[in-house]
């Protein structure tokens, strides 16, 4: 007798959109279960409730007077951010005219997006010090990088059938000018803005690093346990990116752009030999410039084991992208027409704006002070952070839908009506970040997890540039192949029409 075999679900089996999605999801959380025990999430603080209770009034009962020079921080904050991103434009936009028409030119791009901004501030910091010009280069080289990429794309989408009605003989350029460009420019224009709130976000973590933005003062505050004076600067960040349609209009820029140059002054004195040296000779091993093969091989003895650092990375960004995932799924009906009432709809949006402005790096930082040095503190801010980014994203998305069935209850409406509509998108948001996740692990190590970050902090701090360059092209290589992955398992069926997308 023939035992035929249990046949499986069919939503598991097939190549149309959901069974692959199924599958997608499936495997991420079932690789990251398997892999959990590997991970340390261990708490190390004896009483993290008292101190997160500190935290809270702190936040709750800001010290306005006790924040020295808010203004002049908050201006160079913002002053950073606009010509860096500025700067990133002029930069960018040459390159993503022939970004797919060069793989020399889309390679470079994706070496420089792969690495972080302060990464970038540290190897610039060698050179140019604590001054604008490291901040602006941290910002500026790696923001050309994405620019290309997302206006190349942006680019390619737009519709080709006003350049058919041109009349022939007209050039490259006339045909860009007057049908290409007027078609895409609503799109480069939002993305534009929207990368310039990630400068503010960047500009603020370069702090860290020990230049005087806003960021400075926060992690000093934090660090000294004058929460009171923390909550006043954060609550300042807050107020800085609620109020930037206001403060941002295009009328506004020149204005910002002439004072902000004023602000990031006095400009360094740039040593062109010693630029030269460092570029040239200081962050390559000398064996290397001198063909010194039994040379090289010994002074690959200096490097660390790599292999637990880049295991704890892509562990970390395995996690940080199944959290994302739970998060968004969560917390996006939070601030959906469909789901709650007004009040509780602008309280669920209040707290995506706080968890998607506050950078990954400040809300590990104040884990870290919570629940003591782990993995667990960088889980949570990057679950936290991406999750209500992309949260966010799918609420918005969420709002033009109309339910076709409108008589069902608030649970069939979430799971039959629109969660399967709106899951595709949610999941190549999630690809669409993972690459940014991990680059955002790697900075993490800067808090003290074992990640690649770690080891090149502390060789930048004891002057080893070639070492410490050597990791950030790992760094890089890992993130090309992460996002290379992550592109190839996007759901090609998904809109991804949103200015956050990168």
């Amino acid at each position: 007798m023939t035992v035929t075999p249990p046949a499986r679900p069919l939503w598991f089996t097939g190549d149309a959109l959901g069974p692959r999605l199924a599958r997608h999801t499936l495997t991420l959380v079932a690789l990251a279960l398997l892999l959990l025990p590997l991970a340390d999430l261990s708490i190390v603080t004896r009483d993290p409730w008292a101190e997160l209770a500190r935290m809270a009034q702190g936040l709750a009962w800001p010290a306005w007077g006790a924040v020295e020079s808010p203004f002049h921080a908050l201006g160079l904050t913002i002053s950073v951010a606009l010509w860096g991103t500025l700067a990133g434009v002029v930069l960018g936009f040459p390159l993503a005219l022939l970004f797919h028409r060069s793989r020399l030119i889309r390679s470079g791009c994706a070496f420089l997006r792969a690495i972080h901004e302060l990464f970038w501030a540290l190897l610039f910091l060698q050179v140019f010090g604590l001054s604008a010009l490291t901040a602006l280069a941290a910002l500026a080289i790696p923001y050309a990088g994405i620019f290309a990429k997302v206006y190349a794309e942006i680019l390619e989408q737009t519709p080709g059938a006003p350049v058919d009605a041109l009349p022939p003989g007209g050039s490259r350029l006339v045909r860009f000018v007057y049908t290409e460009l007027p078609l895409a420019w609503p799109r480069l224009v939002a993305y534009t803005r929207y990368r310039f709130e990630c400068g503010l976000r960047a500009s603020v973590l370069l702090g860290f690093v020990g230049l005087p933005t806003l960021g400075f003062q926060l992690e000093t505050a934090f660090r000294e346990g004058r929460y009171h004076e923390a909550g006043a600067l954060l609550w300042l960040f807050y107020l800085l990116i609620a109020s930037l349609p206001w403060w941002s209009h295009r009328r506004l820029l020149p204005v910002l752009a002439i004072g902000g140059a004023f602000l990031l002054g006095p400009w360094p004195s740039v040593d062109g030999a010693l630029l030269w040296r460092f570029v040239s000779q200081d962050i390559w091993p000398r064996p290397l410039l001198e063909w010194d093969w039994p040379g090289l091989a010994s002074w690959l003895t200096r490097i660390p084991d790599l292999a637990p650092a880049i295991g704890n990375t892509l562990l970390l960004g395995l996690l940080g992208t199944v959290g994302s995932l739970l998060v968004a799924l969560a917390m996006w009906p939070l601030a959906s027409r469909h789901f709650g009432n007004s009040v509780s709809r602008l309280a669920g949006s209040g707290l995506l704006v706080v968890l998607r402005s506050t950078p990954e790096l400040m809300l590990a930082f104040i884990f870290l002070l919570l629940l003591g040095p782990s993995m667990l503190p960088a889980w949570l801010a990057l679950a936290l952070h991406n999750g209500a980014l992309i949260a966010f994203l799918i609420a918005r998305h969420a709002d033009s839908l109309t339910p076709g069935m409108p008589n069902l209850p608030v649970s069939g409406r979430l799971a039959y009506e629109l969660l399967p509509r709106l899951y595709p998108s949610l999941l190549a948001l999630l690809y669409y970040r993972a690459e940014v996740i991990l680059r955002e692990t790697a900075i993490l190590g800067m808090l003290g997890v074992a990640t690649l970050g770690y080891y090149i902090d502390e060789n930048f701090q004891y002057l080893m540039f070639d070492i410490a360059f050597f990791l950030l092209l790992v760094t890089a290589a890992l993130n090309i192949a992460v996002d290379a992955l992550s592109r190839r398992f996007r759901p090609k069926e998904a809109p991804l029409d949103v200015p956050g997308m990168d």
